[in-house]
């Protein structure tokens, strides 16, 4: 009988990210934000933390809990993300005939593919499509020490983990849903520090990134107006890649970070359409992330690509009630979280 109330308890969302921790708690039935935080940290630490113990994850966590916090967490289970840039996803197909000795076939895409060892990584994989020719399979892998050490923080606060996920598949969650994500997608994530790139069709197919983000275009439009970092930010979200007579030098000050994201998604869907399509064509790129937040950022990846894209707004579905929302520049930085909160509980258990 104790399992079944277990099985009922809500899930909450909870993403340990490079810059920041945020958590979310939602009202599935009414798309009803109850209570939401977040607090920044210092990305050295935080990689730190991850890779040797989890004290400084823990600190901060416990900070987040328990003053951080808007309105109320319904529940202490958790779905966990942890960076996208951290983990290692491929899919792969094979015959159906090997489908009794697939766990052989993921150890040698482990072994090709991802420069650990076997023994010092979690794995996970799932078939997620199959016909007469051939299956195709998912398969994600993570540092031990990773995931060993975000648990064991979450424990000692009295949080369980239900499930642990890339937060990019989070942020997929919420876009198939408010965005049209049914579609086969692109998505590109850009955050302070780093851009995680995905294939979203049924499910993501596959991923990549780039350590480039939004705190790089602040720093390359200093560096290159000669101005402070203020007012970098300042001309970064008021007129970015948008008409106006700064935009030139601005379009000249962002080119070069926006050409590394660039050159990545190319080569994420370069692999999409020769290896993963099954003749499925891409239909559009979504740019979501704190670091989407530039005018014209949509209409640039769609001249570069060749490709409609553009800047997703998917809070169209979440109701903060009488909760103080989050300030309109800093909401982009919740999706991923809000895709963890997402999680029906019932879908942990299939």
């Amino acid at each position: 009988m104790t399992n079944f109330f277990y099985k009922d308890k809500p899930i909450i969302g909870l993403d340990i990210g490079s810059t920041d921790m945020k958590i979310m708690s939602i009202d599935l039935n009414k798309h009803h934000v109850t209570g939401y935080g977040v607090i920044d940290v210092d990305p050295l630490q935080i990689r730190k933390s991850f890779d040797e113990d989890g004290e400084y994850i823990t600190k901060n966590l416990k900070t987040l809990l328990e003053k951080k916090i808007v309105g109320t967490l319904v529940s202490n289970r958790v779905a966990l993300g942890i960076p996208t840039s951290r983990t290692f996803s491929r899919t792969f197909t094979i015959p159906p005939s090997a489908e009794k000795t697939l766990e052989d076939a993921v150890a040698i895409e482990v072994s090709q593919y991802i420069p650990l060892p076997i023994a010092l990584l979690y794995v996970d994989y799932e078939i997620i499509e199959r016909n007469d020719k051939a299956l195709t399979v998912i398969m994600s892998a993570v540092p031990r020490e990773l995931i060993d050490n975000a648990l064991s923080a979450c424990a000692s606060l009295g949080l369980s983990v239900a499930i642990v996920e890339p937060s990019i598949s989070a942020v997929a969650r919420v876009l198939k849903t408010t965005e049209e994500g049914f579609l086969p997608t692109v998505i590109v994530d850009i955050g302070a520090t780093n851009t995680d790139i995905a294939v979203l069709d049924g499910s993501v197919r596959i991923t990549g990134g780039v350590s480039t983000g939004g705190n790089t275009f602040t720093l390359d439009i200093a560096k290159k107006l000669s101005v402070t970092l203020e007012k970098a930010h300042q001309l970064k979200v008021l007129n970015g890649l948008a008409s106006g007579p700064k935009q030139e030098k601005l379009s000249a000050a962002l080119r070069p970070a926006l050409r590394a994201i660039i050159n990545e998604t190319r080569k994420v869907i370069r692999y999409y359409n020769e290896r993963l399509s099954n003749d499925h064509r891409l239909e559009q790129i979504l740019v979501v992330g704190s670091g989407s937040n530039i005018p014209g950022i949509g209409d640039f990846f769609t001249n570069e690509l060749v490709m409609p894209a553009r800047v997703a707004h998917p809070w169209q579905k979440l109701n903060f009630g009488d909760l103080p929302q989050p300030a309109k520049q800093f909401r982009s930085r919740y999706i991923g979280v809000a895709g963890l909160a997402s999680i029906p509980k019932g879908a942990i258990w299939k």
